[in-house]
């Protein structure tokens, strides 16, 4: 099979905890032929939907390490492979967020014709934090506003510790714990967050949404979901003095067993995410409750795999494989 990854720069990756790398791995160690390209590499002409993808195919049973070293060769070299995008069997959207917005423009008149992991515009909804209302039994209590005299009176009445999340960014950037008991600093920090200097219409929308207290004791819990069923998970505890739990900014990752009432959320989900063409998906709870959907780039299989000895990258190059088979019969 012809399986490109839409990705970011190979050379910024650590392949040992990535799990794009994973993914490319599996495909090489099954001897499909593997593309590389990025969002600029995807150009129009004649009316067909093209990209200046690389063929980063290697040798397979090399080491993850010296494979990827291979490849970062492979992709340096001036041979270029134009291809037809629809002639591929599988494209995975893996480019980490912020979400493209131009390359899934072009993606989308295409979106039919190529099995995409995961859909471009599904992934347009689903990128969003809005997306979550979807489930609003599943979710804290939130809000989202950009009049700090409203946001200040939601913290008010609610009475407890809120947490602000900045809509357009993600890793947990910009996230803060806030509370009355800091009333002057409170004021200054909604004001910042909102742009208050800026017109009405011009300011940016933020949400505040009701901090759990159980992330510090028992910290959250990525589930990876595969066509709405659930791939695996692992708890993520965050560092001392902090509430948030990304590995980026040093959140611990150990095993997790699925819990009844966690399997319960995600068999809410699963149909809503299939049905907008999200196949492969990370979802973020506390306590039984949703706090994040990630559907542009999802990670956690290495670790995961590290965590409770699997390899979970089998299971969804599997289900690409018949993804891409099912639509060619």
């Amino acid at each position: 099979m012809k399986i490109a990854f839409l990705m970011d720069r190979l050379e910024g990756i650590n392949p040992v905890f990535e799990t794009t790398a994973s993914l490319m791995y599996e495909c090489n160690q099954r001897e499909h032929t593997v593309f590389f390209l990025e969002p600029h590499d995807i150009y129009v002409r004649g009316q067909q939907i093209l990209a200046r993808m690389k063929d980063i195919t290697v040798p397979p049973d090399l080491p993850l390490e010296e494979y990827w070293k291979k490849i970062i060769a492979q992709e340096q070299m001036e041979s270029l492979v134009f291809e037809v995008l629809s002639e591929l069997d599988v494209l995975f959207l893996r480019k980490d967020p912020p979400i493209h917005y131009s390359s899934i423009e072009f993606l989308a008149p295409i979106s039919k014709k190529v099995s995409m992991i995961n859909d471009p515009v599904g992934m347009v909804l689903g990128n969003s934090k809005l997306y979550m209302l979807n489930f609003p039994e599943l979710i804290p209590e939130t809000h989202i506003s950009r009049d700090p005299a409203r946001l200040r009176k939601i913290i008010d009445n609610f009475g407890g510790d809120m947490v602000i999340k900045p809509l357009g960014r993600f890793g947990g950037e910009g996230i803060i714990k806030v509370s009355t008991k800091d009333p002057e600093n409170l004021n200054s920090l909604i004001n910042y967050y909102v742009g208050s200097h800026r017109p009405y219409a011009e300011r940016e929308q933020i949400m505040v949404q009701e901090y759990l207290k159980a992330v510090k004791e028992i910290g959250d819990v990525r589930i990876l979901l595969l066509n709405g069923e659930i791939l695996g998970a692992m708890t993520r505890k965050p560092p001392e003095g902090s509430f948030r739990t990304n590995i980026k900014v040093g959140g611990k990752a150990s095993a997790h067993t699925i819990t009844p009432e966690e399997k319960a959320v995600c068999e809410k989900i699963g149909p809503k995410l299939v049905e907008d063409g999200l196949f492969f998906v990370g979802l973020d709870l506390i306590d039984g409750k949703l706090i994040e959907v990630n559907c542009v780039s999802p990670g956690g299989i290495p670790r995961i795999n590290m965590l409770s000895d699997c390899r979970l990258e089998k299971v969804v190059i599997d289900f690409a494989e018949q993804l891409a088979e099912n639509r060619e019969g």
